[in-house]
């Protein structure tokens, strides 16, 4: 028996993410004091809102009913921004878009 589907918005979140650097046993301590002043990369991620409380957010990029995509979840304290997507209307599918001409 199917379920029936969530409306759970679409969002794109920025969000700074944690680094670590170095290969298993000796690594140069110049090379990985050089990286330590680098700022650590800000991501973008897109997906299913599914949950957001104070801690966290979790998105699905893959969403129905009975299977999804993995689970992302991002620490609150390492999100930059939070944007809600707006469908801007309708978009045909590619089946009732036809062949090129």
């Amino acid at each position: 028996m199917s379920r029936r589907r969530k409306n759970y918005p679409i969002v794109e979140v920025h969000w700074v993410d944690a680094e670590e650097h170095g290969e298993i046993g000796w690594n140069s301590t110049t090379d990985l004091l050089k990286l330590a002043k680098k700022e650590c990369p800000t991501m973008t991620s897109v997906g299913y809102l599914v949950h957001q409380d104070a801690n966290h957010l979790a998105l699905l990029s893959t969403y129905t009913p009975e299977l999804c995509s993995s689970l992302e979840k991002i620490p609150m304290r390492m999100v930059v921004s939070l944007h809600y997507l707006v469908p801007q209307g309708e978009v045909p599918s590619p089946a009732d878009a036809g062949t090129p001409e």
